[in-house]
């Protein structure tokens, strides 16, 4: 989706809500799926139904050489990410909160049965509170989105021209208080004397910072990379799926070798760290955009 954006939506401010909702439901449907159960023999029997279709027209789209499609969703996506700190600092951050969203499955279920003796289903249903701080950060992002419109009018190196960097205001505070505070409160909540509820609360606090972190990236570089906006995203979807695929696997593990409580505050350090990566561009992002070949050829293009 965010590839398309820049193509779809050609101001800024039109591709406000587009991206917000479109990050809302992405990162949502992965936090409910502990949640919910699919009956896979009525998916598999509509998609049965629409296969003969689906495949004559796909059948009728003229293709691109399969060389050049390898060669631009490979070597620029791999070129931004090893080369521009824009990209890799906030694909690191953004990573790091999809990841989050996966290693949940996993320590919940831990913490809660472990605890709380919840049973598996049970512990799916704390997952839940993800999604609601995930819904409350999509209600936050839309007057971060006015926010970001009205900072044209303080903008005097390009005035008229919001300022990309207050794409990221809100991002900051939900990364100190809503992610690694969340993370921190989380893990320290967690005893079998506290009520269940308070490290549940915890989590909402995480999936607020979740939805406002990957929804501020997912804008800042749209907008500032807006010709390579597709490969720059996709430098940034390469990060969340690596982190979605490893960092659950360390979950067991930390969570047993750590305890509980110095295994949240571990993850809730890695926040604090890559806090600095939205400050640093508040602070200097002038100077970064200035100095990006590929934000410069974007801009004159």
């Amino acid at each position: 989706m965010e590839q398309l954006a820049a193509d779809l939506w050609l101001t800024d401010k039109d591709r406000n809500l587009p991206i917000t909702l479109y990050t809302y439901v992405y990162v949502a449907g992965v936090t409910l799926g502990p949640a919910l159960e699919t009956r896979g023999q009525i998916v598999l029997s509509y998609l049965s139904k629409r296969e003969p279709t689906l495949t004559k027209a796909a059948n009728q789209i003229a293709r691109p050489a399969i060389t050049i499609l390898l060669y631009d969703a490979i070597t620029r996506p791999a070129r931004l990410l090893c080369t521009e700190p824009v990209v890799f600092s906030l694909t690191l951050w953004a990573a790091f909160c999809f990841g989050l969203v996966f290693l949940s499955t996993q320590s919940i279920t831990q913490v809660y049965s472990t605890i709380y003796a919840f049973s598996d289903s049970s512990g799916g249903l704390i997952q839940i509170s993800l999604f609601v701080g995930e819904t409350i950060g999509f209600l936050a992002c839309l007057p971060q989105n006015t926010y970001y419109q009205r900072s044209a009018a303080r903008n005097t190196a390009e005035p008229g021209t919001p300022i990309p960097e207050a794409r990221l205001a809100l991002s900051i505070p939900a990364s100190l208080i809503g992610l690694a505070g969340g993370l921190f409160w989380y893990g320290w909540a967690s005893f079998p004397h506290v009520h269940w509820m308070l490290p549940t609360v915890g989590l909402a606090f995480v999936g607020f910072a979740v939805m406002v972190i990957i929804t501020a990236v997912d804008m800042y570089i749209t907008d500032a990379y807006t010709k390579y906006a597709g490969s720059a995203i996709a430098a940034v979807a390469l990060g969340e799926n690596l982190f979605a695929a490893w960092l659950p696997l360390a979950a067991k593990a930390m969570y047993t070798n750590l305890g509980f409580q110095w295994a949240s505050s571990l993850l809730g350090f890695v926040a604090l760290a890559l806090t600095l990566a939205p400050v640093g561009l508040v602070w200097k992002g002038e100077t970064v955009r200035r100095k990006s070949k590929f934000i410069r050829e974007a801009a004159s293009a």
